[in-house]
């Protein structure tokens, strides 16, 4: 992935944006926060107000089966915590691995916004505005264990992620790899993306992988649907910034993570359902037929040809 540094909004908007690609922002001003951020800091300065985190005995965490657990603390010992290698108090190995991912009041109705779940620290961090207020979707706020890794996902929207303190490897891969990545919803079965079981995954060697290694101070731009696996090499806290690139009327309503596909999109998977469930009438070959011509009918008409 391209590392660029001192990007302007000018330069970002004409020359990097419709690119479409991920890349590396470097030296963007961000505020007090990568200097200021540190353990003790972090847990004085918004103490013990509780907080809802993922525990894991494992660095890889799997968000289709579930090999974590979700537990309420304080989060001033949640830093204190998720800081350490081995634990004296733990949950469920001395060796347990941390992640926060912070949420609106309401999960199901309300957006996380770092201005209303960390007010104070929010006040240390300049999020670079390098789109228009109103297209604001949420400032997610994430702390992490050194050593976790995260499932690959999509997100339906842009997003910055801003890594304010410690070290993180970002695994990319471009939409159209998705017929490679073995997809659940919105997240990809294949969770080592280092060392894939290729017996049980044999085309994810032909999805092209995209890598960087983002230091405290460096925001990675992750177009929407872009797959993104990321591994925190060291205990680190981010900021990832969620903004609107389509007319707002094109999402859900209900989707208060930034994953939820846009309305037109889920309409045409349950129309394309519906044609599935139809073609069943008919007997094995006529079947494999006709749903060899809707694949071309789709790949004819909405394809797109001119990607590099």
């Amino acid at each position: 992935v391209e590392r660029l540094d001192g990007v302007t909004r000018e330069r970002f908007l004409r020359d990097i944006y419709p690119r479409r690609k991920p890349v590396v922002l470097t030296g963007l001003e961000l505020g007090t926060c990568t200097t200021k951020w540190t353990i003790d800091y972090l847990s004085q300065a918004e103490g013990s107000k509780e907080v809802k985190i993922h525990v894991s005995a494992v660095p890889q965490m799997d968000f289709l089966s579930k090999n974590f657990v979700y537990r309420t603390m304080p989060f001033d010992a949640f830093v204190r915590r998720a800081a350490e290698v081995k634990h004296k108090e733990y949950f469920l190995t001395e060796d347990e691995k941390y992640y926060l991912r912070s949420v609106g009041e309401d999960v199901r109705k309300d957006i996380a916004d770092i201005r209303k779940q960390f007010p104070i620290l929010a006040e240390d961090v300049h999020i670079p505005e390098y789109f228009e207020k109103e297209q604001f979707f949420s400032s997610v706020f994430r702390i992490s264990s050194a050593g976790l890794q995260l499932w690959t996902h999509y997100d339906v929207m842009d997003n910055f992620l801003i890594q304010v303190t410690g070290k993180k490897r970002v695994v990319l891969y471009s939409p159209r790899d998705a017929p490679y990545l073995y997809l659940s919803g919105t997240k990809s079965e294949v969770l080592d993306v280092d060392n894939p079981d290729t017996e049980k995954y044999p085309l994810f060697v032909k999805a092209k992988r995209y890598q960087c290694v983002l230091e405290a101070g460096d925001v990675l731009f992750i177009p929407a649907l872009w797959f993104h696996n990321v591994i925190s090499e060291e205990f680190g806290v981010a900021l990832n910034v969620f903004w609107k690139h389509l007319p707002a009327e094109s999402y859900d309503k209900t989707d208060t993570y930034g994953n939820k596909d846009p309305m037109a999109a889920s309409r045409a998977i349950q129309i394309l359902d519906r044609a599935l469930k139809t073609l069943e009438e008919l007997p094995e070959e006529y079947r494999d037929f006709y749903a060899r011509r809707m694949v071309l009918r789709i790949q004819e008409k909405a394809y797109r040809n001119d990607y590099g």
